[in-house]
């Protein structure tokens, strides 16, 4: 905040909140400047504030005082000429009833405090995982590993899409994962041509690529990890592609390091990719951030078209995916995925589960 010249803020994203407070409740805003850490909740969570924020003071809002109003009279309570708003939490409609309750909330014109957008504040900070949050990930990420090896053994042709999500899933909470990630793909055949197809009634069938991609949630952390299958023997298309891939990624992990920019970790498997004449095939990133969400910064991708855009560095830290895909209409697709913790030097990789056809 110092560092931006920001003396107070106004956070409002869910995650950003429970990783500032430690407060996991689904309502609540933080305000927090150099002298005052205050978390603005209902009732409902008035035990679990000294539970898990017992370094903010507590201020509730209800439905007849909503959170902007009490908020804005906290503001102009402790004289705070600006303050800064997460401008990619907040909605036009929420902008809108902060301004009003600021202007309700003021004895004049001159005693509105400034608003301030503000972005990435506290993303930035999540990006670079410490000891704890690893320790969880890596929990997270064993489960999901156990999950899928369990299961994969388990399947045979005449199983539909959806009976093999639901299978993944029962067996990641049985092993202990508090929930999901992200709905589980699975997604066989033609339907793999989608990366993030939806799972159906369409069978898993024999000699068809099938990807399956999937991850737990533990303690607010998520894990991502994806795995292309096939049921019978393989064919040499799916050879082609399926050893494409898997040498795109390989490839990649080998090079990723901290200070390499995103837009080149991404090339590091997309030229791979199209070497092998697949090039048009894979249109997405190499990957992404994980933590609190399932998707956050830093995101592996290509430079926009903008001359002027400027891409981010990998940072010591960051635990990332990295998951090449190719995808053929009509056919299907393959891609597979693991997360890697970023160090000076390379990369770890933390996802263990078999990529053995």
């Amino acid at each position: 905040m110092r560092e931006r010249h920001i003396a107070a803020c106004l956070i409002t994203g869910a995650a950003n909140r429970r990783y500032i407070s430690g407060f996991r409740g689904s309502s609540g805003a933080l305000l927090v400047t150099d002298e005052y850490a205050i978390l603005f909740t209902d009732a409902r969570y008035r035990l679990r504030v000294g539970l898990e924020a017992p370094l903010f003071e507590l201020r509730e809002f209800s439905a007849v005082t909503p959170l902007f109003q009490v908020f804005a009279a906290t503001v102009i309570e402790l004289g705070l000429r600006q303050v800064a708003f997460e401008a990619a939490q907040i909605s036009f409609a929420g902008h809108a009833a902060l301004v009003r309750a600021f202007k309700e909330q003021a004895s004049s014109e001159r005693n509105m405090p400034e608003l301030l957008p503000t972005e990435g504040l506290v993303e930035s900070l999540r990006e670079v995982k410490d000891a704890s949050e690893l320790a969880v990930l890596c929990h997270a990420i064993e489960l999901t590993d156990t999950a899928i090896e369990a299961v994969i053994p388990q399947l045979s042709p005449d199983l539909t899409e959806k009976q093999v999500a639901w299978l993944l899933e029962a067996e990641m909470r049985k092993c202990g994962a508090d929930g999901l990630a992200f709905p589980i793909i699975v997604a066989a055949g033609p339907n793999g041509a989608s990366p993030h197809a939806l799972p159906g009634d369409n069978r898993l069938g024999t000699g068809r690529p099938i990807i399956i991609d999937m991850g737990a949630v533990l303690d607010g952390y998520h894990a991502d990890l994806t795995r292309t299958i096939i049921l019978g023997d393989p064919d040499e298309r799916f050879r082609e592609v399926y050893q494409t891939v898997l040498a795109a990624q390989q490839h990649a992990i080998a090079n990723l390091r901290a200070g390499l920019t995103c837009d080149e970790a991404d090339a590091l498997a997309r030229e791979v990719i199209s070497a092998a004449g697949f090039g048009d095939n894979f249109g997405h990133g190499l990957g992404h951030g994980v933590g609190l969400e399932i998707h956050e910064g830093p995101s592996l991708r290509r430079k926009p078209a903008c001359k002027d855009a400027e891409m981010p560095s990998l940072r010591v830290g960051n635990i990332v995916s990295v998951e090449p895909g190719i995808y053929l209409e009509g056919w299907g697709g393959v891609r597979i995925e693991d997360l890697v913790m970023i160090h000076e030097d390379g990369c770890e990789v933390l996802s263990q589960a078999s990529k053995l056809l």
